[in-house]
């Protein structure tokens, strides 16, 4: 029976809903270049992190703080080692392609280091003695609890930060790989043992049954470069209404001609696409990444991540301060966001308007616009049925007498999808990529996708409004794997920057403008998770369910005026990845209860400003201010878990900060414990034993609006300062951060700008 148990296994894992690239975890090389010593040392980190424990099944259940699944499952997580097969292969390549040059060199230096013994005597001390000849141990020869005391001495070293960012990155990317990398069955085999299952909706077609003939929403606009050579290219660009005129010769590019080039398919640029192109006027988008449906999206984290997220979700400021989610595919960040639809604050429209001198804001036309926004994502007020972290919130709010709001979604009210982050599964989210696009593709406009912008073309010369300078279009290149050797040189009348606050800046600066702002005034939300555990209970139905199942934001508390506690959508390498490592057991068994434990986070509209230095590379660091606002929502956070009835309940500071909620908690307990919680800087910046890591999901105001070239990048209109018939069109000109999700306020204030552009180009038509 057992035998026909995975045989059956084996055939559902070839019915896996999803496409390809979203379905499994393989690399045909690994490029990380470390040397074998180095791979030797980092072998023996990562089984130090994560241990084989082959008396775990006894030890787990001890003080009754697990819920043993049972079984082989539980047995094979147990005797599981992050040393085995290729898993520090990955984590060697995720550092060296996602990790700044700077933390690669540094690791790459550690892991040297360790490979000798005189270099593991300066790192490990005493650790690294032994009473036998030679005396000293490499690290990778140290007995097993010794190379994880040493772990721990670097988690909390004060003297030698760069011994403690270098054990942050691989805690991380150990941890991360581990949960999250699937075999070729989109298969990992712990997720049973942890309480995490995949739901498959549907089952895909085998080869025996050829899908039918594809018909997707962006078809009739969609050129998926990544498949096609120059003459599939121009064949396609051409069948699709624009001028195209093939490159002559090696060093010129093909041109092709339109109204305009957006660079960006999310928030931003799905919006301005759609009014443009409702306009009459020819639009080409432009986006590097790769275009998906509902029929795609695998809900598997792994794969899920690298191919929808920026940097392969693997993102982390320079200064190691924040871990950043941004979207980076058709869709953007309304491909991957948590469905929160909430319209700017008054508060906030006010502020921009009169104090930043942008009048739009208090305008009809912009609560027009939120209305028009809200209305094409079908925005709904109500929830069904809440899933198992948004009913923990919402019981903890009603148990202490605070006010908990249901959080509009753009979906059904009936939505119960926890996988959202992942891309919509259901179809149900609307996101750019299934409305605002869809009507831009209806009315001529093309879709380029694997698709890089380079650079806008700018040319001197006297202009219509005194700027100096004209943008006269783009510079991009297709990342083909069938053989486009050409760039693209892109003529518009009017070009849009929309990819985003951590992408624009880069792209504006590589055009050549100078404007002091580009890049400043950053703003993350930055966000402190508690968390809390709820045993399985037959007593308490009404919190029955899993972290991961159910709508990702469905109730939210308001703090103060700048700080909201909400829920957060973390798939099992993600939660291991922020999670405090104390020891490998420990980790392990937080990790068997997962499944119910919930989180919620402060999330603050801050003040203090980062930075965005090139691609890939952001500073920031919340003010001391903002980080007030942060230890004060994530105490609010945590007294909410106890009311609603944790078992535990703690942060994510390294030292593993937590508190046991045993019957009859005094009430002098649960206050010294919350008078300790602390909001810690990164591993770079601490000056105690203890540090911690922020996350952001919502990136603003790197290019922002302003009444003056001296205080910001563009204008009211989102025009450049520098450059006429150049426009930014994302979060990026967003003037400070809004203190909600902004998804809503994008949409808006780039619905506003796209018509007074469209206005622009009917002007130029008749002049």
């Amino acid at each position: 029976m057992a035998v026909q148990g995975e045989e059956r296994e084996k055939a559902a894992a070839g019915r896996r809903r999803g496409h390809p690239l979203l379905r499994g975890w393989r690399r045909d090389r690994y490029t990380h270049g470390m040397r074998p010593a180095q791979m030797e040392a980092l072998r023996a980190m990562c089984g130090a992190l994560i241990p084989s424990l082959p008396d775990g099944l006894g030890g787990a259940g001890a003080g009754g703080r697990g819920d043993p699944p049972g079984g082989k499952d539980l047995e094979r997580f147990y005797l599981a080692s992050a040393a085995d097969g290729i898993i520090p292969d990955e984590v060697a390549e995720l550092m060296v392609t996602r990790c700044i040059r700077e933390a690669v060199a540094l690791a790459w230096v550690v892991l040297w280091v360790l490979s000798t013994r005189v270099g593991t005597l300066l790192l490990c001390g005493r650790l690294s003695v032994s009473g036998e000849f030679p005396y000293v141990r490499k690290f990778a020869d140290m007995p097993a609890a010794r190379r994880e005391a040493a772990l721990q001495r670097w988690n909390s070293v004060r003297w030698l930060f760069p011994l403690r960012i270098a054990f942050a990155i691989v805690k991380i990317l150990c941890h991360y790989v581990f949960y999250a990398m699937v075999n070729e069955n989109s298969e990992n085999p712990y997720w049973k043992a942890i309480g995490y299952s995949v739901d498959e909706t549907r089952e895909d077609h085998t080869e025996a049954t050829p899908p039918p003939p594809p018909s997707r929403p962006l078809d009739v606009g969609v050129v998926e470069t990544r498949l096609l050579n120059d003459d599939a290219l121009l064949r396609s660009l051409v069948g699709r209404g624009l001028t195209v005129k093939p490159g002559t010769s090696d060093a010129r590019p093909h041109t092709v001609q339109c109204d305009a080039v957006i660079v960006g398919s999310g928030c931003g640029g799905g919006v301005a696409a759609a009014v443009l192109a409702s306009a009459g006027y020819k639009v080409v988008v432009v986006e590097k990444g790769d275009y998906f449906t509902a029929e795609d999206y695998s809900s598997i984290e792994g794969p899920s991540m690298e191919r929808l997220f920026e940097r392969g979700g693997v993102f982390c400021t320079s200064n190691v301060t924040t871990m950043i989610f941004t979207g980076a595919t058709v869709g953007g960040g309304s491909a991957v966001n948590w469905s929160a639809s909430i319209r700017t604050p008054a508060e906030v429209t006010q502020e921009w308007a009169r104090e930043h001198g942008l009048p739009v804001f208090a305008s009809p036309g912009y609560a027009q616009a939120m209305d028009a926004v809200c209305a094409r994502l079908g925005v709904t007020d109500g929830c069904r049925e809440e899933g198992f972290q948004n009913k923990v919130v919402r019981r903890g709010c009603e148990a202490l007498g605070l006010r908990a709001d249901a959080v509009p979604r753009n979906s059904s009210e009936g939505h119960f999808c926890g996988s959202c982050n992942f891309g919509c599964p259901t179809g149900d989210k609307r996101g750019t990529d299934t409305t605002w696009l869809v009507d831009a593709v209806a009315r001529g406009a093309v879709i380029l996708t694997g698709c890089k912008a380079e650079r806008f073309v700018i040319e001197t010369g006297t202009t219509g409004r005194g700027r100096g300078k004209k943008c006269v279009g783009l510079m991009a290149t297709c990342t083909s794997d069938g053989g486009i050797t050409k760039k693209l040189r892109i003529e518009a009348r009017v070009s849009i920057a929309a990819c985003g606050a951590l992408m624009t800046p880069p792209l504006l600066r590589s055009s050549g403008l100078k404007n002091r702002h580009i890049g400043r005034n950053l703003h993350l939300h930055p966000v402190s998770m508690a968390w809390g555990y709820f045993p399985e209970s037959r007593q308490e139905p009404q919190l029955a369910g899993k972290c991961y199942e159910g709508g990702i934001i469905t109730t939210m508390h308001r703090v103060t005026d700048r700080t909201i506690i909400e829920t957060p959508a973390l798939g099992p390498g993600a939660f291991a990845a922020m999670a405090p490592w104390e020891s490998g057991r420990d980790m392990k068994e937080r990790m068997r209860r997962y499944s119910r434990t919930a989180h919620a986070f402060a999330l603050v509209r801050d003040r203090g400003a980062g930075f965005v230095d090139g691609e890939g590379r952001v500073r920031f660091t919340p003010s001391r201010e903002d980080a007030e606002e942060l230890r004060n929502g994530l105490r609010r956070a945590l007294r909410i878990l106890v009311a609603a009835g944790a078992a535990e309940v703690g942060t994510h500071r390294s030292d593993g900060q937590r508190l046991r909620c045993k019957q009859g908690l005094r009430d002098e307990d649960l206050e010294a414990f919350l008078d300790e919680v602390t909001v810690e800087k990164g591993p770079m910046h601490s000056r105690t034993d203890k540090w911690a890591l922020h996350c952001s999901a919502h990136q603003m105001g790197s290019c922002r609006m302003a009444a003056s070239p001296r205080d910001g990048a563009v204008d009211g209109s989102g025009e450049s300062w520098e450059a006429e018939g150049l426009y930014v069109c994302d979060g990026s000109l967003l003037p400070t951060a809004v203190g909600v999700n902004p998804m809503i306020t994008i949409q808006s204030i780039a619905y506003c700008l796209s018509k007074g552009i469209a206005d622009s180009l009917a002007q130029g038509k008749k002049q």
